[in-house]
Order: structure tokens, then sequence, then C-alpha cells
């Protein structure tokens, strides 16, 4: 019989989380959401200090099993939280093109 690794499901995570946010004088008045999914903790919101948005992220991702963290918290000085999808993706104009791309040289 094979043990597999214990696994806390999403909704744990979630609520360990906001168990230790609550429980740091830093954290605890924010008004911030989150949410889990596949062990990744998003956080989003806003805070008064970028020493405020750190602290969440660190107290986030020291939780068991947090694979990681993506703050969009916003907070003066931080980065947009917005986040954008650049992609260069070329639609190929000609037969010839697409058989390059396939890597046909005939």
């Amino acid at each position: 019989m094979q043990i597999l690794p214990y696994s806390r499901s999403d909704e744990d995570i979630r609520a360990a989380v906001l168990i230790v946010l609550v429980a740091d004088e830093r954290t605890a008045a924010a008004e911030l959401r989150l949410g889990v999914l596949n062990g990744i903790v998003h956080l989003a919101g806003a805070v008064d200090s970028l020493a405020k948005r750190a602290a969440v992220e660190e107290l986030a991702s020291c939780v068991e099993g947090v694979r990681g963290v993506v703050n969009r918290i916003e907070a003066p000085g931080a980065p947009d939280p917005a986040r954008t999808i650049d992609l260069d993706l070329k639609t190929p104009n000609s037969q010839s093109e697409i058989k390059n791309m396939n890597g046909d040289e005939s």
C-alpha cells in the first residue's frame, strides 16, 4: 500500500491564512480579499504602506501547504496590481510560412 504525502485542501489553506492575518497586529485591520487555487494564495485589496503589503505576503507564504503567493495588494509605491499579458502571436500569412513553422522545408 502506497502512502501519499499529506496535502491541505485550498479551503484549509485559505482558513489558515485568514487566521494568521487576523492574529498579526500589522494585518488584522487590513481589508483584503484572498483566494487559494492549487496551493497558490492570491491576495488583493489595499493597505496604506509597502511594509504592510510585504507583511501580508510573508505571513501568507509561511502557512503550511502554500506553494506560492500572488500579491496584487495596492499600496503607495507598490507596482501596479493590474496584470497585462502581451503575447506577440503571429499568424502565418502563407502556406510557405505554415510549412516553415512545421519544419517542412520542401
